[in-house]
């Protein structure tokens, strides 16, 4: 098997060492494998998606942030059905859209908070 080198900060590192005890991996490696096969399948299935979808998109970021969830979301009003707003601790904000549309622009939008690394965290779960 290939030996791949990765940079982790600190927070991370205890995530996964967490991750670790609590889900019986033998190591970090495990670990770290599951992770990487958990979200490859993540993205086989946005792949996958075609024609008309439903989708849930959550997106989890610091509230200074703010703007930058408002600029994307701005691009893509005649997809979002809906959009909540909450703030869940701290200075961490969630937002929840409701989409409803073509695939393509699902599969943006999706893209666009991904590919931000201020957010913490987006999921997309498609109906």
């Amino acid at each position: 098997m290939p030996i791949v080198s990765i940079s982790l900060n600190d927070e991370i590192l205890k995530q996964i060492d967490s991750l670790q005890k609590n889900l019986g991996f033998s190591g970090r490696s495990d670990a770290i494998r599951a992770g990487i096969r958990s979200f490859v399948s993540e993205e086989k299935q946005k792949e996958d998606l075609s024609g008309s979808v439903n989708a849930i998109l959550l997106v989890v970021h610091n509230d200074e942030y703010d703007n930058q969830v408002t600029d994307i979301k701005h691009s893509y009003e005649d997809l979002i059905t809906m959009h909540l707003h909450s703030k869940i601790e701290g200075d961490k904000c969630m937002e929840l859209f409701i989409l409803k549309g073509e695939s393509e622009p699902v599969g943006e939008i999706t893209k666009k908070f991904q590919i931000n690394k201020k957010m913490d965290t987006v999921k997309l779960v498609a109906l």
